[in-house]
């Protein structure tokens, strides 16, 4: 039978990146996995940031294994907790001598309450404010790498989001779906207030949605929820039709003067209403700073 899969090809483009360096978050599985190889087929010094160790080891022989380029590593990095991440970029900061694209990946979906290490609810604690550190500490380093290129992963979900700024920790009232729909639009708010602070330093920013695609990030998703992604996996993407959007916005020489943008299918695509609001944008940034101790102007 065919399906709506067979018309998810992927991306192509020849274009090389010798002698460039990305950093991945999560990139031990998924579409994180894929877009690695696919970067180190590129010629790129792939690092990948991860929490397991030992899954990071494994997946980092096989994308040398697969893309034919040995000079992929892996590096801890816990997005559920500002130490974590203030070592992981200390360490960037100190070996790398450049940095042209960060991808910030990594994501948990629809889990029972928690909180991560600093006291942010788990999704927007790692989804959004995680990212939102990190790239922080590694701005300055991709600024000097110029051309570079900061890419986020979000989610057609930020659809159905809104941002609470008097409760972003959900404690007030938590519902694991609306969080993670609050987290994924925190993602293209932060995009796009971002695109607006890089202007004239080299650095564009992009956010996209990478489709419904084939992932452990279902794994919380209770069972009539899991019954009705069953019934639409022959409509949903691989991880390698699911990893690209990525590429495309990481690599696509077109996209170079372009910045701030949501991207679907290798494309520019329509965000939600709340996702153009520059005044909750500007808010939710002052907050995250607030929250995160940092001073990012």
């Amino acid at each position: 039978m065919q399906t709506l899969r067979n018309y998810f090809t992927p991306w192509s483009s020849d274009v090389r990146l010798d002698g460039k360096t990305v950093v991945i978050t999560g990139a031990n599985t998924g579409i994180g996995k894929e877009t690695a190889i696919d970067l180190a087929k590129r010629g790129m010094r792939v690092i990948i940031a991860c929490r397991d160790m030992e899954k990071a080891d494994e997946a980092t022989k096989e994308i040398a294994e697969v893309s034919g380029n040995q000079n992929v590593v892996c590096k801890k990095l816990d997005l559920a907790d500002s130490n974590s991440i203030r070592e992981f970029a200390q360490n960037i900061n100190s070996e790398e001598k450049q940095l042209n694209i960060l991808i910030n990946n990594a994501g948990v979906m629809a889990c029972p309450y928690g909180k991560t290490a600093d006291g942010f609810e788990m999704q927007i604690g790692v989804n959004h404010m995680g990212h939102f550190l990190l790239t922080f500490l590694l701005i300055d380093l991709l600024k000097r790498s110029a051309p570079a290129r900061i890419v986020t992963v979000s989610s057609m979900a930020h659809k159905w989001g809104t941002i609470n700024l008097d409760d972003i920790n959900s404690e007030k009232s938590y519902d694991k779906s609306k969080a993670y729909s609050q987290s994924k639009l925190a993602n293209v708010l932060f995009t796009r207030c971002l695109a607006k602070k890089l202007q004239g330093t080299g650095v564009t920013t992009y956010v996209l949605h990478p489709g419904v695609v084939q992932t452990e990030l279902w794994r919380h998703m209770n069972r009539p929820q899991q019954a009705a992604i069953w019934l639409i996996k022959p409509f949903t993407k691989t991880s390698v039709q699911g990893a690209q959007t990525t590429i495309y916005c990481a690599v696509a020489p077109e996209l170079e003067t372009k910045s701030g943008n949501y991207y679907s299918d290798c494309a520019p695509a329509n965000c939600s209403s709340a996702a153009m609001d520059d005044d909750v944008a500007q808010r939710l940034w002052d907050l995250s700073c607030q929250m995160l101790r940092i001073t990012w102007d």
